[in-house]
């Protein structure tokens, strides 16, 4: 650790400042002091330290808003309170709302010494779990993963059991939650990593194509077959065939399909040997394909032949979390590529894109990132600089109506009562990532209710 890491100190008593800097320089580590918090506040996206030690009652800005800014700017800093003896119930509050630890004054040098090497000790074990995950996607394309964090846990705890295992895996997920990259990953862990990795893009290709890209052909098949041409199934021998949007197959090429992974073999167009072929299958789909089978529309059979392992990946309105980790990575991408010195988004800009549903899931989120860096001419991208579909959703819920006296008193009434009802329970949901149980508990209310508000107004997790 060393020097290489940064702490940052705020509180309005310049003796407490003093001690704290004394003891985190003779600690080895770099040290910035800040007896106004409002300054504190508008230079820590600047400074992006790993630790903060915040008192919580402050005149200008207390404890809990450097909380709130530090989760957005600084996602991976950890935050210690400080609190007076008599204000300890706020410190608690303040770790249920995200914070690492906290002191209650006076406390001595030792145990300041102690929380701060507790809390770079939980750093590097979290950044050592990154770099696990990133031995995991070594010459990947891993912009889609960036995060792993709640179901994306499950997907590579999955990832490291069925690796090296042989059996057919069904990725299910809408588009760009990075069903590919979680292949390859597959792949890559897995003992035919020496081997060829083949997608194959069934939606891509018409059906007469497909057939003659997947199983090859022999000279002379059809006109134009001047030379034998090995299929993909054929190039994948030894290692894994990737069929991307496996649920538009037709009905024919799903019985082609279904034989050859049967028998292991593979029939050339116009030829008549069969090819033995040793292959791994991964299948992905954004298509309900057991809503399929029961209309018919894709085969029972290749389904559970397929299907041996299911891997779903979560949509990234599903992971919020993972939000200000992707935009921040996105933005050191791009800022880089473009040679520019843009920091970071604002606190605004970066609540707008937590808000956003993100339809086009992490695909589109790099998309708006890159587009924001290219028109940013500030060092910190603002709201101005997102598009308007990003902004305008947050007003999408329930329309602004400045003239309540055009409307009836019932009308009026009902108008401001969604309005509480919806700015509470995203508020609710998002303090506590989206845990219901722990949402209800906290707002004395029962789950039936939340789940009847967040139905009536289409709100996620």
């Amino acid at each position: 650790m060393g020097e290489d890491r940064h702490i940052v100190v705020i509180d309005d008593e310049p003796d407490m400042l003093e001690t704290c800097a004394r003891v985190i320089h003779r600690m080895g580590y770099k040290c910035t002091t800040y007896e106004d918090s409002c300054e504190a506040l508008e230079e820590i996206h600047k400074l992006q330290p790993d630790l903060i030690i915040t008192d919580i009652k402050m005149p200008k800005c207390d404890g809990f808003e450097v909380l709130e800014k530090a989760k957005v700017c600084v996602p991976e800093a950890r935050v210690i309170v400080i609190t007076g003896y008599a204000s300890v119930d706020s410190a608690v509050q303040a770790m249920k709302e995200g914070a690492y630890d906290y002191l209650s004054k006076p406390f001595p040098i030792e145990q300041l010494q102690l929380t701060i090497n507790k809390a770079l000790q939980h750093i590097a074990l979290t950044e050592e779990n990154q770099l696990l995950r990133a031995q995991l996607q070594e010459g990947l394309n891993t912009d889609n993963i960036i995060g792993a964090r709640g179901g994306l846990q499950d997907v590579f705890a999955t990832i490291g059991k069925i690796s090296n295992s042989d059996a057919s895996i069904l990725i299910l997920g809408e588009s760009g939650t990075g069903k590919e990259v979680i292949a390859r990953a597959i792949h890559k862990n897995s003992r035919r990593s020496t081997g060829p990795f083949i997608p194959v893009d069934c939606a891509s290709l018409p059906e007469n194509l497909l057939e003659s890209e997947l199983f090859g052909y022999e000279r002379g098949a059809f006109t134009g077959a001047n030379n034998t041409k090995q299929g993909l199934l054929e190039m994948a021998h030894g290692g894994t065939l990737f069929l991307d949007e496996l649920g538009e197959l037709t009905l024919a090429m799903q019985a082609k399909l279904l034989r050859t992974l049967e028998e292991r073999a593979i029939r050339r167009v116009g030829g008549n040997r069969l090819i033995n072929i040793d292959i791994r299958v991964l299948a992905a789909t954004n298509r309900d394909l057991e809503k399929a089978v029961r209309t018919k529309e894709f085969r029972e059979d290749l389904y559970y032949r397929i299907n041996v392992i299911t891997l779903k990946l979560p949509i990234l309105h599903e992971r919020q979390q993972d939000i200000p980790l992707l935009v921040n990575h996105f933005c050191k991408k791009f800022s880089q590529d473009m040679d520019k010195k843009v920091g970071g988004f604002t606190p605004e800009a970066m609540k707008t894109m937590k808000s956003y549903s993100w339809p086009g899931n992490i695909r589109e989120l790099r998309n708006v990132v890159e587009r924001a860096i290219s028109l940013s001419e500030s060092e910190m991208v603002e709201i101005t600089d997102l598009p308007e579909k990003v902004i305008a959703e947050q007003k999408k819920i329930l329309p602004e109506q400045e003239n309540l006296g055009d409307l009836s008193f019932h009308e009026a009434k009902d108008l401001w009562l969604k309005k509480f009802e919806v700015k509470y329970m995203k508020e609710l949901l998002d303090k506590h990532n989206g845990n219901i149980t722990q949402a209800a508990k906290s707002a004395g209310i029962d789950r039936k209710t939340i789940h009847r508000l967040m139905n009536k107004y289409d709100l996620q997790r």
